[in-house]
């Protein structure tokens, strides 16, 4: 019971976090005007990725011998290269898709990972969401869909790429429920940070079609933000989403992420990226859904306790 109770408090620091990336990714995108026209959107969003990545990668090596030791183990390149792709896919995906819609519709298409979560737990995970979870998920989407005003949705580019996003987002929550039950933490967030580096600098590569696309990570604006997403929003946040994600439902985790989009909208209105209104008042229903969901999976635990008996 301590450990899941500890592993919910560990995921909702990790939206804390989670809610800073908006404006420092903001931050970074804003100060590169230039260089989306000179080297592509997509050019642009890989470097981005991978130098987050890289300092996340370069500050974990000297601190965690695991993190060192899974170079040289297959098993932990196998995690790693899992959970990194399907965080490859879904971070270019979002970053690439934000740049041509609002961000009250990107709060609510990126939020269906929450939904996709829930179905995909059914056929993949052995931990089936149960009536009381859904109204949970139901809650939780409402929520951070709305955080930021009715999403107007016109289907686009912009609005596919996002939809992709969260079922690959999905997906990441589900394969980190398994993944994380095998290997070490640190190992498998070590490998999975290298893949990460690797696929995205390959995007950005491919996307450009010139080397010099690694000038971005140093530009005037960029250096800072990149340091705050490598240090806290990859790092600090892989880190505990790996040691804490596989004590809870896969379900219950996604809508716990889902609080990101609240952190983002006050952390953007701090910065004067965002209005606040009374819609912000949805994320209630986030609360209401995460408690639901607490109650059902704390029901559980009680019940599976009496069961077995005294030792």
């Amino acid at each position: 019971m301590a450990t899941r109770r500890q592993a919910v408090v560990g995921l909702f620091l990790v939206t804390l976090l989670w809610g800073g990336t908006f404006v420092w990714m903001k931050q970074a995108m804003n100060s590169l005007d230039d260089e989306l026209d000179q080297y592509s959107t997509a050019g642009v969003v890989g470097v981005i990725v991978a130098s987050r990545f890289l300092i996340a990668f370069l500050a974990l090596l000297p601190f965690s011998s695991k993190a060192r030791s899974a170079l040289a183990s297959k098993e932990d390149w196998k995690g790693g290269l899992i959970l990194g792709s399907l965080m490859l896919a879904g971070f270019t995906l979002q970053m690439i898709g934000i740049d041509s819609v609002s961000p009250s519709v990107s709060a609510f298409l990126t939020s269906l990972y929450v939904v996709f979560t829930a179905i995909l737990s059914v056929k993949i995970s052995d931990r089936k969401p149960t009536r009381m979870m859904i109204s949970g998920v139901v809650l939780a989407t409402i929520g951070a869909g709305f955080i930021d005003g009715p999403p107007h949705i016109v289907w686009g580019t912009g609005e596919i790429l996002t939809v992709a996003c969260a079922f690959f987002f999905a997906l990441h929550i589900i394969f980190t429920d398994s993944v994380t039950k095998k290997l070490n933490p640190l190992a498998v967030t070590s490998t999975s940070f290298a893949v990460l580096v690797i696929g995205a600098v390959i995007i950005a590569l491919i996307a450009s079609g010139d080397l010099m696309v690694i000038e971005v990570a140093w530009q005037e604006g960029v250096v800072l933000p990149l340091l705050f997403l490598g240090i806290f929003g990859s790092l600090a946040c892989i880190l505990m989403l790996n040691a804490f994600q596989k004590y809870l439902n896969p379900t219950h985790a996604a809508i716990i992420y889902s609080f990101e989009p609240v952190w983002a909208t006050l952390y953007g209105w701090s910065e004067g990226m965002v209005d606040l209104t009374k819609w912000l008042a949805m994320g209630l229903l986030l609360l209401l859904g995460n408690i639901i969901v607490e109650l059902d999976e704390s029901g559980e635990e009680t019940y599976l306790s009496e069961e077995a008996g005294p030792e």
